[in-house]
């Protein structure tokens, strides 16, 4: 759990003149990263609107990359004190954050499965994890059990035969029938993002969208369902 600034975590006795630092979260008042913050800024119809970019003009805040936060932001009128504008922070927000975020990771692979860094397929997964070459493995949350658990002992064998302390991360953010509606053709139950740019990108995005929903990335994601045809 994030720590807040005070120690009951109440920020509603903070003054309306109240100085929000650049890259500060508006919420827990902690530094942070760009890849650790989601950007917003007040839109043209006076509404607080995402900057996953960091492009938008005009003032922005920010708050980190954790939907229980941004949530809060909205319960407690923060946008508008960090804004110092009269914008209206929707109920709907946080939901709209995680539609954005599922948008930008569904185009990475995308692309990086264009570029040749982003493949499918159990065998060729579990290919890619045993020679190094995978950055992340990805599964379908409602993937078949047997198939997780064949990739995941491949994720201990290298971390144990490469002396490492950590596995190579493991992501399950959307079940078979969600990639299908996001991705079309390009849907798959088991992948592996490959070293380059374009499969850094996957990473990175993957890693903000599961610590928005779960507040940390996991190690290893299962589950029973469907298996890879």
């Amino acid at each position: 759990m994030i720590a807040e600034a005070s120690a009951n975590g109440d920020h509603e006795d903070q003054g309306a003149d109240e100085v929000f630092n650049d890259r500060t979260c508006i919420v827990t008042r902690e530094a942070g990263s760009p890849e650790t913050l989601i950007r917003f800024v007040a839109g043209p119809d006076g509404t607080v609107v995402p900057d996953l970019k960091r492009q938008l003009p005009g003032r922005g805040c920010w708050v980190k990359a954790e939907r229980a936060l941004v949530e809060k932001a909205v319960a407690r009128k923060i946008f508008a004190r960090a804004l110092r504008t009269e914008v209206r922070a929707e109920p709907e927000l946080p939901a709209l954050v995680d539609q954005l975020l599922v948008a930008q990771v569904a185009g990475m692979m995308n692309m990086a499965r264009k570029a040749g860094q982003f493949v499918t397929g159990a065998t060729k997964v579990d290919a890619a994890v045993r020679s190094g070459e995978a950055l992340a493995v990805f599964h379908a949350t409602d993937a078949a059990a047997d198939g997780v658990r064949k990739i995941d002992q491949a994720r201990k064998a290298w971390r144990l035969g490469n002396d490492l302390e950590e596995e190579i991360p493991s992501f399950a953010l959307f079940t078979a029938a969600e990639m299908d509606d996001l991705m079309g053709q390009n849907a798959f139950i088991h992948a592996v993002a490959l070293a380059g740019q374009a499969g850094e990108g996957v990473v990175k995005r993957a890693t903000m969208l599961e610590t928005y929903r779960r507040g940390g990335p996991s190690g290893a994601n299962g589950g029973a369902g469907r298996s890879e045809t």
